[in-house]
């Protein structure tokens, strides 16, 4: 139950929609306290006073374990009052204790919302609303003084992608070469790329007629790939392998690790694949 906007009550029922869910459009921070504790009584005002400062770009949930143990234990609360930072559902920060109130608005402060944060998420809103010219011009701003911005780098990434000028854009993700979203769209890039440039040749064809060619199953799984049917992309693609695992510098399993890219690691399909691959190559 809601005491404020931005302050929440929330148990281990509601914990993946009031914390994990949330935490994907605003950094969520979660007091896990319980009555008894003398410090969780000193932070629980600051805490929520701070929380009251950010107007909801910092969102504050309150558990007490006495009720809920599974949300704590899950994330190994040891000592109370324990205050967990989550973001795109995963905790990136987090403190024990009572501490002094600047510190905590510190904390929150950490988390809250840049400028540059605040315009790419009016950018996204123009393109959602489609008014792309003025998404690009707000996006082309935050780049000039902020070149590496994430939002912006991939906002403005797929502008241009729609556009087809996919040498602009795979230009611009390089900015962000450990960012997973922009490593997925580098490889969706090369991918709707490939399969324009082999539209007219019949890959399935060449793959029947040759199965034991590493090059023909190859080239038929980025094809399956490019039209989305990732897991019959990586059965091609592990026959590759299969049957020359050096062809072109390894070239079929670099494409699977970057279909495990964009299914994500925690995918099904990805630890499936995983495992096939381990067994072939070793």
């Amino acid at each position: 139950m809601a005491t404020e906007q931005h302050v929440l009550d929330v148990t281990d029922a509601t914990f993946q929609a009031d914390v994990i869910d949330v935490s994907k459009t605003r950094p969520v921070v979660v007091d896990f306290w319980a009555p008894w504790c003398g410090p969780c009584r000193i932070l629980g005002p600051i805490i929520e006073k701070v929380a009251g400062e950010f107007e909801g770009d910092v969102v504050l949930a309150k558990m007490n374990v006495d009720e809920n143990q599974q949300a704590a234990t899950q994330y190994r609360v040891q000592g109370i009052p324990a205050v967990k930072a989550f973001r795109d559902g995963k905790v990136v920060n987090e403190f024990t204790g009572a501490l002094p109130e600047p510190q905590v608005r510190a904390f929150f402060q950490s988390l809250a919302p840049t400028a540059a944060d605040r315009a790419a998420a009016e950018a996204e809103q123009l393109v959602a609303s489609g008014d792309v010219v003025a998404a690009e011009a707000r996006f082309s701003e935050i780049l000039a003084t902020t070149p590496d911005d994430p939002k912006a780098v991939i906002g403005m990434a797929n502008i241009l992608a729609l556009r087809d000028e996919f040498d602009e854009a795979d230009a611009l993700l390089k900015r962000l070469p450990v960012d997973r979203q922009a490593k997925v769209m580098r490889h969706q890039i090369f991918l709707e790329r490939y399969a324009r440039k082999h539209a007219h040749e019949d890959l399935l064809g060449e793959a029947k007629a040759n199965p034991r060619d590493p090059r023909a199953r190859y080239r038929w799984g980025l094809m399956l790939a490019a039209g989305g049917d990732y897991v019959s992309a990586l059965g091609e693609l592990l026959e590759s392998v299969r049957y020359d695992k050096t062809w072109e510098d390894g070239s079929a399993r670099k494409s699977m690790l970057a279909i495990f890219e964009i299914l994500g690691m925690d995918s099904t399909i990805t630890r499936d694949y995983q495992r096939r691959l381990e067994n072939v190559l070793f």
